[in-house]
């Protein structure tokens, strides 16, 4: 029989061998990963100022709620088309951080990238610097921006997009802001798959552009995960709404949990001119 030996006194490449399988609860957040990305692409759209004139006829509401559900949602998709068909490049910083705390062990990293897009749905990623845990870096953020490519190609994205064909939409109440009120909606996706999320999403009331959201993905593949939360927050840079910061947590069934948070900053950003004839 071969005698007992600690974990402390395995060679490192038996130590590795003990560490791969466990290693596996890492990847299990990938679900919220998956989800991250869609909001990225699919949310994250930006809102030019000068387009706040309605081809309906309804007017912006300023500072109280006086337009309907079928109003705010309708205005919401018309804007979301205006502003993705405005948007003609972007550039900016993300840095990604992850800290993970559990079984078998913590896990920290974290990678500066320069992301640029170009209109319509072009998205390429540049690694400025990565440190930390290979595993994290390799198989998380790698693994992030390649799901947000792939939610920005065309056939992905119509299924992904904030509108009645994906989602039902519920009003749930208004909130005063600093712009002049937000309407908070309640979305939940008409069908299940794993580039879709449900909860609460704030829209600015004169601008009709996202401005916060906190869901959770429609559906969870993995049984690892017990749970995850996403907040995801906007801020306006001159004429439009870019992503500020992402926030998701996710935790796991043996009692780890993964924080994961995305600061956005640098911007650069390029609108459509003027079309001949209009």
């Amino acid at each position: 029989m071969q005698p007992h030996r600690s974990f402390a006194h395995l060679k490192y490449r038996d130590r590795d061998a003990y560490l791969r399988p466990r290693a596996a609860f890492l990847p299990t957040i990938l679900p919220t990963i998956r989800t991250v990305a869609v909001l990225i692409s699919s949310v994250a759209l930006i809102t030019a100022s000068n387009l706040v004139a309605l081809d309906s006829g309804t007017p912006p509401s300023t500072s109280t709620t006086s337009l309907s559900l079928d109003q705010v949602v309708d205005n919401l998709v018309r804007k979301n088309q205006e502003r993705a068909r405005a948007l003609m490049h972007s550039e900016g910083t993300r840095v990604y951080r992850l800290a993970y705390r559990g079984f078998p062990s913590d896990r920290d990293a974290e990678m500066t990238v320069k992301a640029t897009y170009d209109s319509p749905s072009s998205k390429e990623f540049k690694v400025v610097s990565e440190s930390g845990s290979k595993l994290i870096l390799n198989r998380v953020f790698k693994k992030l921006l390649e799901g947000e490519k792939e939610a920005a190609q065309p056939a992905i994205s119509a299924r992904t997009q904030l509108n009645r064909d994906n989602y039902t939409f519920e009003l749930v109440g208004y909130e005063p802001s600093s712009t002049g009120g937000q309407y908070v909606l309640q979305v939940s996706p008409r069908s299940r798959s794993k580039y879709v999320y449900q909860g609460k999403v704030w829209v600015d009331g004169v601008d009709f552009a996202v401005t916060h959201i906190e869901v959770e993905p429609g559906q969870n593949p993995s049984f690892w995960t017990k749970k995850s939360e996403i907040r995801h927050e906007y801020k306006k840079v001159g004429a439009f709404w870019l992503p500020a910061r992402n926030e998701s947590v996710s935790y796991i069934r043996l009692g780890g949990r993964a924080t994961l948070t995305i600061e956005y900053k640098d911007y650069h950003v390029s609108e459509a001119g003027p079309q001949p004839g209009r």
